[in-house]
This record gives structure tokens, sequence and C-alpha cells, in this order.
């Protein structure tokens, strides 16, 4: 019988094609995206006979997640296999932007524009070994092995049911997976599925530049968004010390907050990446000579074992040091220069603020002010929530000079299953496979480092663990949810195989050949197969 997506020439040419697919995180290759895949996946003989089986559902921002079903009359255990299809922008490409989602294209032209990549890359390309282009790695390399599996498991009958589960917007909120995550459940219902394992293909790719091993990955770091709006005392540029410019108090918790090792987590001998700031800024959009009062940062937070709870109360620990330090060296130099101090700097939790403000200006006149925010279709969720907590400080100035703590979105849970029974058993058996039959080596990794959509399954937390992140996420329940008690339903653990790469979100993006078309797809079938005889045993 002939093959689709079987043969490492078919397997490269169907990861051609849907690369080519350009599909930017929020335009509208994105949207059409699922669309064209439905069409692709009907030329499968299995959905020609089954098409209800293949199925478009809303996300969000008029983007669409896909599923596949493979079902088999005799079978109820399920493989969920979950991958996303959109990518990071290809602005960096330059003057090769127009072949960025052309791999073959862009490889072959790069040999003959050497002296324009770096030394290890170049290194790369002129081995022959790599495939470059936007996405090839991260992760439609991935979607291509779940389109793979599904095939040979409709071709040889499979005593097994496979539901691949693919999605937009990974890259930047995961709102694809977050609005997967109901339907995943209803599937389980109306087609009498459990699901035991679910498995994604993010690409391998090292903790530091040197590290060129292959891994298997047994769970996924979390990250939230530590948040804070800086509401301070204007003044004219003549009277610097008659206020208290909000750049000053930013300055202080940024300060505390970069590479700040008290929110470092070490499990089963990895630790989470240290504390850093995304964003800082003037929320301001004029000039004039009116001193800045009113700032805010983003600082990212990973996390493996800590929930957003315990985070926001190192947070807020971390907070009230700044506001010490800021406040004592502001009355310094107010004593020094004969000036009476306009007050201390104070931390606010951001549910206290809502709190005062709902008791000082009623519940509608709060309602109407968030929808007025939500109406700016130009401000991302994360605009959002510091718009909320500006807004709502603008009406309470009584409370400045304030450091308002909060959150904003994404929130990704950290997920692990190292201690899995199914999971040791599979890693052990991945690593023995790829010995024997591919002469490789392979390192399981407990967290995998470079966050995905895992995080939404298997999820152990609890009511106080994420209220912290309810409480103090101003847009939470409006423009952000998570469905964290549908995520506690989904107690399946999970597993991620993937082919190795390097460079993501760089230009420099590329994929090891022989390790997508040769040795992964072997991986990944015979892990299969030894699931099924498991079950069968």
């Amino acid at each position: 019988m002939a093959t689709l997506w079987q043969t490492p020439n078919q397997l490269r040419s169907l990861l051609t094609e849907l690369v080519g697919w350009k599909s930017v995180s929020l335009t509208e290759g994105e949207r059409q995206f699922p669309v064209k895949l439905q069409a692709k996946l009907q030329d499968l003989e299995y959905y020609q006979a089954n098409p209800d089986y293949i199925r478009l559902y809303d996300a969000d921002k008029r983007r669409k997640f896909l599923t596949a079903l493979y079902k088999h009359p005799n079978a109820t255990d399920t493989i969920c296999m979950i991958s996303h299809f959109d990518t990071v922008g290809t602005e960096e490409y330059g003057d090769f932007e127009a072949l960025a989602t052309l791999p073959e294209d862009l490889t072959k032209t790069w040999m003959e524009a050497q002296a324009k990549l770096p030394p290890e890359v170049l290194e790369d390309l002129i081995s022959g070994e790599y495939l470059f282009g936007r996405g090839v790695m991260d992760m439609k390399m991935g979607l291509v092995y779940h389109m793979s599996l599904i095939e040979r498991a409709s071709m040889e009958d499979w005593p097994i049911n496979l539901l691949l589960v693919t999605v937009p917007d990974e890259e930047v909120n995961s709102a694809g997976m977050r609005a997967a995550i109901p339907k995943i459940l209803a599937m389980q219902e109306e087609h009498k599925l459990r699901v035991t394992l679910f498995l994604n293909s993010e690409p391998v790719f090292s903790n530091n530049p040197s590290n060129h091993h292959y891994f298997i990955y047994t769970g996924s770091i979390g990250k939230i968004l530590g948040a804070a709006l800086f509401y301070g005392k204007e003044t004219h540029a003549g009277e610097p010390l008659r206020g208290l410019t909000s750049s000053y108090m930013a300055s202080y918790l940024t300060k505390e907050m970069e590479w700040n090792e008290a929110f470092i987590e070490e499990v089963l001998g990895e630790k989470t990446p240290l504390p850093i700031t995304l964003q800082q800024r003037d929320l301001s959009l004029t000039y004039s000579t009116q001193t800045p009062y009113r700032s805010s940062a983003l600082y990212n937070i990973f996390m493996m074992k800590r929930s957003a709870s315990e985070v926001f109360d190192i947070f807020e620990k971390v907070a009230n040091e700044a506001a010490r330090k800021c406040n004592e060296d502001y009355q310094l130099k107010c004593k020094a220069y004969e000036v009476t101090p306009i007050g201390n700097v104070k931390v606010l939790k951001y549910k206290d603020l809502l709190e005062y403000a709902t008791n000082k200006l009623g519940n509608d006149a709060i309602q109407e002010m968030k929808a007025d925010i939500y109406y700016q279709e130009q401000w991302d969720d994360r605009e959002k929530a510091l718009r909320i907590a500006d807004r709502l400080m603008i009406h309470c100035q009584e409370l400045a000079p304030a450091i308002i703590i909060l959150f904003a979105p994404p929130y990704y849970p950290a997920v692990n299953s190292s201690d899995n029974d199914l999971v040791k058993e599979c890693t052990a058996f991945v690593s023995k496979t790829a010995q024997e039959k591919c002469k490789l080596s392979i390192r399981q990794v407990h967290y995998f480092n470079g966050i995905c959509d895992l995080s939404y399954v298997n999820y152990e937390g609890t009511k106080d663990g994420w209220s912290a992140f309810e409480e103090n996420t101003p847009v939470w329940n409006d423009t952000y949810t998570i469905p964290f008690k549908e995520m506690q339903q989904l107690q399946a653990p999970v597993l991620n195989v993937g082919p190795f790469g390097k460079d993501p979100h760089k230009r420099s993006e590329r994929l090891h050949i022989k390790s997508a078309f040769e040795q992964t797809p072997v991986l990944l079938a015979e892990l299969i197969k030894m699931l099924i005889n498991r079950k069968s045993d």
C-alpha cells in the first residue's frame, strides 16, 4: 500500500509544505493553518471513511484548533498527541525574510551567502546535516510526526487510540491549548476514551550553546509573570524633590528582582533559571517637563514545584524590601536638601487596590473602567492588566506613592511525571531503542526548559495554590482564563520526545536532518508499539 508520510523523503516533503504555510502568531496565516491542515489530513483514506473524526474548534480572535482522532473499535486506551502550529515572527531574517518559511530554498541560498552567518551556524550549514527555516524545529516537525503516526496506525490497524490535538498561540498566551482542555474532556466522554499518556514532540534543544546531547523530557517547566505598577507623585523637573518619580521607584524593585536567587527552585537535580526583567517603561505617552509618575515592569519567573500563591508571597517580600530601600534613600536625600518628604512608598497587592477602589467608586464604575480598557484592541492582555491597575490608581491617588504588585498573563504551571511508573518505563524503552536502533545516547531531563502546552494537563495544584493568580490578575475571567478544574481531570502523565535542533526563535533556527527524518520517527513508532504490547500483556 502506498504511503504519504512514512519515508524520510515523505516526512521532509510534508514538513516543507507545513512550514510553507506561514503561521506567525496573531496573523491571518495562523487562522488559515488548521483549515489547510484539515484538508491535508483528508488525504488519508481513514478520514475519507471517517470525516467526522477531524474537527475544528474555536479558540479566540477568530483562531481555531484542530483535533484528529484515530479510533480502534476495540480500544479505550488513548495517547493524546499535542502540538502547536504557530511560530514567532520572521523579521530577523532581514533580506532573507521571503525565504524564512521555504526551508529548502533558504538552506540552499545560505550556502551561497556563508559569510553572513556566525561561525557555529556556518559550520552546521556546511556540514549539510541541518535544514534551516522558521518553524522547522519549533515545532512543525512535531506535528509531522503525529500525522505520520496516525497514518501508520490506520494502515496497520493498531489496537490503540491516537488523538491529535494541534493548537494556535503557544508562542504568546496558549489560548489554543487552554480552549482545547474542555474539548479533550468532552471527546473522552463522547468516544469512551481513556487518555493514558500526553505525548508532545517539542524539539530537543540544549540548556547551553555547547551542550548538544539528545534529551527526552518527562515534564515541563512553569512560568509566571510578576508585574508591578509604580505610582509616584508628579512635580516639575525644576523642583525634583517635591515629587517622586515612578522610574526611581521602579529601579529599586528591578534591582531586587533581577537575578534574585530567592526565586530559584531545585528539583531532581535541575534548577530554574534566575528571574529577569522582560519589560520596564513609563506609561506616559507624551514628553513634558512634568516628571514621570506612572511606570510599569514585567518580571519573568520560572517555577517547578511552587504554586502561583507561593511565588506571589516571595514577590511581595521582595517588593517590600525594595520599598524599604527606596524610602531609606529618599528620606536621606530629602534630609540633605532640607525638603519635607511627600510620604513613604508602600506595597499594595492588586486585590487590595481593587477592594479599596470598589468601596470608593462602586462596582459599576469599576466595570465601566475595565470595559473601556478591554475595548482597546491594540493592547494585549499584559498591557490591559497594567492599564487596569493604572486606571484604579488614577482614581485613588491618595494611596500614592505605591508599588502595586500583580500578575499578568500568561501563566504556565509546571508539570512533571518523572515518578510515574509508565513514564519511567517509556523513558527506559526509548533510551534503549535509541541506543540499539540509532546508536544514539539519550539523557532524561525532568523539566523541558522551553515552556510548552503540556503545562495545561495533569495539573496537581489546588484552589489555594492558584487563588493568588485569580485575585491578583486584573484581566482574570474577562480576557484571560485558565481551566484549572478541567486540567485537574486530565490526570495522565506527560512525555516529550522530539527531534534535535538548534536556535529556536532565532534566524538560525535549524533542524538536524538525520534526527528529524530517520531517528525520531523510529523512536516514536516503537514507543507506541511498546505501549500496545504492554497493554496486551
